[in-house]
């Protein structure tokens, strides 16, 4: 298994959020505030080995590398915010990477590509009225978009597939022409000596995977949050808790037990289709009562869903064989794979048994 990890660059502090939410913002001022919601709703999470770090800090970055490497994942998939015109965010910490030359620990990036929207850090809906910085595409930012990852691309840590270095797009049907910008791009990196870029689409919902192949992307990854909300299956077995979410009463919890079953689809045995693990989701630290939350989830569940996507991969192409991991520590989302108060190092050590088994 190709284990490859979003990560969050959301844990330093910039100008921009400052601005928006007040002094010294991060993830983690969103974590520490979470709130318990409903009888047995594990919040607080309260991160244990690293604490509240700060990624602007090389000594936590290679403590992290060097725990993703003991659990068996093969790199960071760092988000990428470039909003066009030259206008990025959150871009420190990979760009000290890319600097140091440390970690010595593979990477690649997922491009970001939405607005934020005023309740960005704290509604999963993501709907609001105010714009805090708008996504825009102009012709002339796709080649200035290019020459700026180009060092990020060339780098000898950069996650290949087929020689081609990997990137996500996390919003693929966002781009006004996904199929000229994908060719565009290709053509950038074959004038600058690589073979090519290896476009992957990202996407909630298994429906979605054609239409996003048909664009020109290499592979999809897909995320099955969306199909579990909208499983009737899942509908059925958790009527009580979306009738209390309905009155405003608890969040819109699931059981994820029975996620289990609905996280894990047979498109995954595609070779252009990349399935995901997902140890947790909460999203109550950013939302509150508007948030999403799979209620039960273990270490030993979380291993039951690794085996499935393992045995669901093995007979791809030894290069085809990724699947994402969702996430290492997108802590206001509940869904990291850090060591927290709670259960230590139990979801890395269940993943990497997985991977041995």
């Amino acid at each position: 298994m190709r284990v490859i990890a979003y990560y969050l660059p959301q844990f330093h502090a910039i100008p921009e959020n400052d601005e928006w939410w007040g002094k010294g913002f991060t993830e983690w001022t969103s974590v520490k505030n979470a709130k318990r919601l409903y009888p047995g709703h594990l919040q607080p999470n309260v991160p244990a080995d690293l604490g509240y770090y700060n990624l602007l800090d090389p000594d936590i970055r290679q403590h992290q590398a060097d725990m993703a490497r003991q659990a068996g994942v093969e790199g960071f998939c760092y988000w990428h915010y470039w909003f066009g015109n030259g206008k990025q965010l959150l871009e420190k910490p990979l760009q000290q990477v890319l600097e140091s030359g440390e970690p010595d620990f593979p990477f690649c990036i997922g491009w970001a590509n939405e607005s934020w929207k005023a309740k960005v850090w704290s509604d999963i809906t993501g709907k609001s009225d105010k714009t805090l910085i708008e996504q825009t595409y102009k012709e002339e930012d796709i080649e200035l978009h290019f020459q700026n990852i180009l060092p990020l691309l060339k780098d000898k840590r950069y996650i290949r597939v087929d020689g081609k270095p990997l990137i996500v797009i996390y919003r693929p049907f966002e781009l006004p022409d996904a199929t000229n910008f994908i060719l565009r791009w290709n053509k950038l990196a074959k004038d600058a000596g690589l073979k090519g870029i290896y476009f992957v689409g990202h996407t909630l919902y298994s429906t979605e995977i054609d239409k996003i192949l048909n664009l020109g992307f290499d592979a999809v990854n897909v995320v099955r949050l969306g199909d579990c909300r909208r499983d009737k299956r899942m509908i059925i077995r958790n009527a009580l808790n979306l009738l209390l979410y309905a009155f405003g009463f608890i969040p819109f919890v699931y059981s994820y037990r029975a996620a289990n079953k609905v996280l894990v689809g047979r498109e995954g045995e595609r070779e252009n289709v990349f399935p995901s693990l997902i140890p947790r989701w909460d999203h109550t630290p950013r939302s509150g009562k508007n948030g999403f939350v799979l209620h039960g989830s273990t270490p030993q569940l979380f291993r039951e869903q690794v085996l499935k996507v393992k045995n669901q991969i093995n007979k791809k192409d030894e290069e085809h064989q990724i699947v994402f991991l969702k996430s290492w520590n997108e802590w206001g989302e509940g869904n990291y794979i850090e060591p927290d108060k709670r259960w230590g190092w139990q979801y890395l050590d269940n993943l990497a048994k997985a991977i041995k088994e």
